[in-house]
């Protein structure tokens, strides 16, 4: 559905979001709808979904997901996900067979952009979309799911 006018269609989706969450209070709720609206408009992509942090085992456990069934637990600081979350930073990946310690879940996936949730300082956990096509993900994706975390982290 996103055409070359990318940054236009992002604000359409985060309207979207808070449209379909604003009234919702629960965060599993927020977060099904929130990844399956990913999963409709984003094209070429095969996996989008949220790993929540759980702080007791300093992991991040698998959430709501659209895709094929996922790795459940992640270490935090261990591959993509790991990663981009322990150093609140959001990672582009153009070819997750280049990246050191890249956790294979969906052997299909080519490329990845994960991006970290901490709200108020506290941590959540991390949106993490795969694509089964090289470099798919820009820097407009960058900021348009930069957004898009921003109005859900509001009602989660």
């Amino acid at each position: 559905m996103f055409t070359e006018t990318r940054i236009k269609d992002y604000t359409q989706l985060n309207q979207m979001l808070k449209g379909l969450i604003e009234d919702e209070t629960d965060r599993i709720a927020n977060l099904s709808n929130a990844s399956s609206l990913l999963n409709v408009f984003l094209e070429d992509i095969n996996w989008v979904g949220f790993y929540l942090y759980d702080e007791a085992a300093d992991e991040l456990v698998l959430g709501p997901f659209q895709g094929l069934p996922a790795c459940v637990r992640i270490q935090n600081g261990k591959g993509v996900c790991g990663l981009a979350f322990r150093g609140n930073d959001i990672f582009i990946v153009d070819d997750v067979t280049e990246f050191p310690g890249h956790i294979a879940c969906d052997a299909n996936s080519r490329s990845e952009i994960v991006v970290p949730i901490y709200k108020d300082g506290t941590p959540i956990g991390v949106l993490d979309i795969d694509s089964p096509t090289f470099d798919r993900f820009t820097e407009e994706d960058r900021r348009g799911l930069s957004e898009f975390v921003e109005v859900l982290k509001q009602y989660i």
